[in-house]
Parts: structure tokens; C-alpha cells; sequence
């Protein structure tokens, strides 16, 4: 194993727990539709999506080649650095985990580093085009293409399914669903996994332990694999409920063609060497599946508390970053004051968490809307006789009382009592 200092070893401990949250965070991408329909328990959906995670891992390191030698120049980068971007990573990671937004863990990542090194050695130290060709197209490209792709097979899929019965059609789809949560979650292995491949591997050329332009070695591939395998094992219930229910109300059908369209989307992004977001693509193809289905609506509310979290992503995890990277500049006591920064940030979002538990038991509840009362109704309730009708069809004596509390007090009140009507 190559020569690691004490500071490298911790940036490499920090890459696997940024790898961790990663896990965790984008349970939702693979399992949300599958556990929303009922093709899966969640707990087997979690389990099956950790395993599969864990062997996309070792299929590829195209996209950790594009982390760690093409988005920012390695001359001049130090470990402090890439601790501080992975600080803005896991911060932001774990905010967007509280609220229950599924955000993308890429760009998370990406904006970190890019606010270090920015801070570190200035705006020369990013590769521009890198970051529009292979971060941000993909970016915008990819919940459309997704999204397109899924509200197409959607519609291909009901229209294939009228030709035989209701209830062997959803059976099949169930059936289907299991096999394309499975793919997604390979391909989650195949591109997220590798992202912390990239930056770790970029920790040991700065750190001097690697030469430039070397691969991720054996054992990276390794801890990786293992970290996204673990943390995706807890699952990420909170997102799951939104990904699963909040954004949408799918079917059998609509899960299968919106898991397999994010799919292919993410396979083909991860042979090109694109850093895609797997969220964004899987996310794009919900709300794509979801349009798919006649009498099918997209809750346009949380979608757009969803975007609202894409665009903040980078600059939020950058502005993070570099904070950190330039407290880190005092030396040893810095880097001190960031990690138990970062720790006690992290046991704060954990505390908070607990005021309201989302698990496997609850993941399917989604709280119904309350809708304000329209200026209609209100003028209605304000001139409304209090309600006297006992049941519908019969009409109840009017009382004293009610008329009291009808009629102004300067208006005389009646001698007689109020006959029955």
C-alpha cells in the first residue's frame, strides 16, 4: 500500500463516509417506485440494492478517471483541499437527506471541489470545459432525456398491457419492476461508487502517495465498493417516501418504464466517462412515468422544492468548501476546527432527525395536503345559520338559542317562542 500520512488518512476516512452518505442518500434513485407499488418489502429492496451497488463498483473506472484527472489540475492541489470539499459534500449530502430532497450527491461532491480549489489556487485550477461537457450538460441533459424516455414507455407499456388482464398486467410489471430496480442499482454502483474512487485516488497524487495520471488502485476500488454497499443497506427513507409517493403516484407499469429509462440513461453516461447524476435521472423519470399515465399528475409543489435544491447544489457545497479550505490555512489547529466542525454538524443533523422517525415501517405515509379555504367559502361560512339539520332529509326545531345567535342584538327579540316548523 502506498505511503499514508496522518492527514491523507484522514481524507481518505472522510471520502468513505462521504461514500457512505452517498449510499444512503440515492437508495431512493433504485428502491422508491419499487417499494411505493409493493413489488418489493422495503427492507429486501434496501438489501438487494446494497448488493447490487457493490458489484457496479468493479465494472468501471471511467468516471473516476474524469474525478480525479480532468475536472480540476492536480499540480498544486493539496490534501487539505480535497478535505475541504468533501466537508461541503457530506454537509450539504445530509441537509438535503433531513428535509427528504433527493439532490444529487455528484454535484454535491463536484461543487466542493471546485469552491477548494478555487480558494486553494484560483479560478485556474478548474478545467472549464470539463466541468460544461461532462458536469453540467449531463446535468440538464439527463432529467429530460429520462423523463421523455420513461413518459414514452409509459404509455407503451398501458397500451400493450390493455391487450390481457388487469391483474396478470400488474403482476408482470411487479415482476419486471424487481429486475429494473436491479439494473438501476448496478448502474448507481457503476458511476456514484466511482466518484469517491476519484477523489481519493486524486488525495494520494496530491499527497505525493500516487504518480500523476494513475488509476485507482485495487484497494480504493475496493473500500469504495464496500462504503456505497453499506450506507445504500440503511436506506435513505426519508427521500424514498418522496422519490416513492411525494412527487407522483405510480403504478407497476409506470415503475418498470421509469426504473429502466434511468437505467439505460445512467449505463450510457457512465461508459462515455459523463459524472452524471444519477438522481437527476432517476428523479426525470418519475416525474416522465408519471405524466405517462392518463389521469396522472406530478406534484408540481415538491418538484419544484426539488429544483430549487439542484441549482443551490454546487454553489452551496462550493461556498462550504471554501470556507473550509481557508480556515485550514492556520495550519494543524484548522484542519482541527473543520473536522469537529464537520463531526458535530453531522451528530446535530442525526439529533434533529430523531424529532420525527421515517423508516420501513412508515415510508409509504405521505401527509395529504391541506388546502386553504377559497375566499368563496369563507364568505359563506361568515352568513351560514348555525347547522340545526339532525340528519339529511328531516328538519330539526329552530330554538331560541339559534336565533339569538343569528339575529343582530339591536334587532327586539320575539315574545313567542319559534314554533317547529
Amino acid at each position: 500500500m502506498e505511503h499514508i500520512t496522518l492527514l491523507l488518512g484522514i481524507v481518505i476516512i472522510t471520502a468513505l463516509v462521504f461514500d457512505f452518505t452517498n449510499g444512503f442518500h440515492d437508495t431512493a434513485n433504485a428502491m422508491a417506485t419499487t417499494i411505493s407499488t409493493g413489488a418489493l418489502k422495503p427492507k429486501t429492496a434496501v438489501a438487494m440494492s446494497a448488493v447490487l451497488n457493490l458489484v457496479g463498483a468493479f465494472m468501471s473506472v471511467e468516471v473516476a478517471k474524469t474525478i480525479s484527472k480532468g475536472l480540476i489540475n492536480e499540480e498544486g492541489i493539496q490534501p487539505e483541499v480535497i478535505f475541504a470539499a468533501l466537508v461541503g459534500a457530506i454537509l450539504w449530502n445530509l441537509v438535503t437527506w433531513l428535509v427528504g430532497l433527493p439532490s444529487s450527491s455528484s454535484h454535491a461532491l463536484m461543487g466542493g471541489l471546485i469552491g477548494a480549489a478555487v480558494a486553494s489556487a484560483g479560478i485556474g485550477a478548474v478545467n472549464g470545459s470539463v466541468v460544461v461537457t461532462k458536469v453540467l450538460i449531463p446535468a440538464v441533459a439527463a432529467p429530460i432525456v429520462a423523463g421523455v424516455a420513461a413518459m414514452l414507455a409509459s404509455r407503451l407499456t398501458y397500451k400493450l398491457g390493455g391487450k390481457v388482464g388487469e391483474r396478470t398486467s400488474t403482476k408482470g410489471y411487479r415482476a419486471g419492476q424487481i429486475a429494473s430496480a436491479g439494473l438501476v442499482s448496478l448502474a448507481h454502483g457503476t458511476n456514484d461508487a466511482q466518484k469517491t474512487m476519484g477523489i481519493i485516488t486524486l488525495a494520494l497524487v496530491a499527497g505525493g502517495a500516487l504518480e500523476s495520471g494513475a488509476n485507482p488502485p485495487v484497494w480504493v476500488i475496493v473500500s469504495a465498493g464496500l462504503a456505497i454497499a453499506l450506507g445504500t443497506s440503511l436506506g435513505g427513507w426519508r427521500i424514498i417516501r418522496t422519490m416513492g409517493s411525494g412527487l407522483t403516484d405510480l403504478q407497476p407499469q409506470q415503475g418498470f418504464a421509469a426504473q429502466t429509462s434511468a437505467a439505460s440513461v445512467i449505463l450510457a453516461s457512465s461508459s462515455l466517462g459523463f459524472s452524471l447524476s444519477t438522481t437527476h435521472a432517476c428523479s426525470g423519470a418519475v416525474m416522465g412515468a408519471g405524466l405517462g399515465r392518463k389521469g396522472g399528475v406530478v406534484r408540481w409543489s415538491t418538484a419544484t422544492r426539488m429544483f430549487i435544491a439542484w441549482g443551490l447544489t454546487l454553489p452551496a457545497a462550493a461556498l462550504v468548501a471554501s470556507g473550509a479550505e481557508l480556515v485550514m490555512r492556520t495550519g494543524d489547529v484548522g484542519v482541527a476546527a473543520v473536522a469537529v466542525f464537520l463531526v458535530g454538524s453531522c451528530f446535530a443533523i442525526w439529533v434533529i432527525s430523531r424529532r420525527q422517525v421515517v423508516d420501513h415501517h412508515n415510508v409509504n405515509e405521505v401527509e395529504p395536503a391541506v388546502e386553504e379555504p377559497g375566499v368563496v367559502t369563507t364568505a359563506m361560512a361568515a352568513v351560514t345559520v348555525p347547522p340545526t339539520v339532525a340528519a339529511a332529509g328531516t328538519i330539526a326545531a329552530v330554538t331560541d338559542e339559534d336565533l339569538k345567535a343569528t339575529i343582530p342584538a339591536a334587532a327586539p327579540t320575539p315574545a313567542a317562542p319559534a314554533a317547529a316548523v
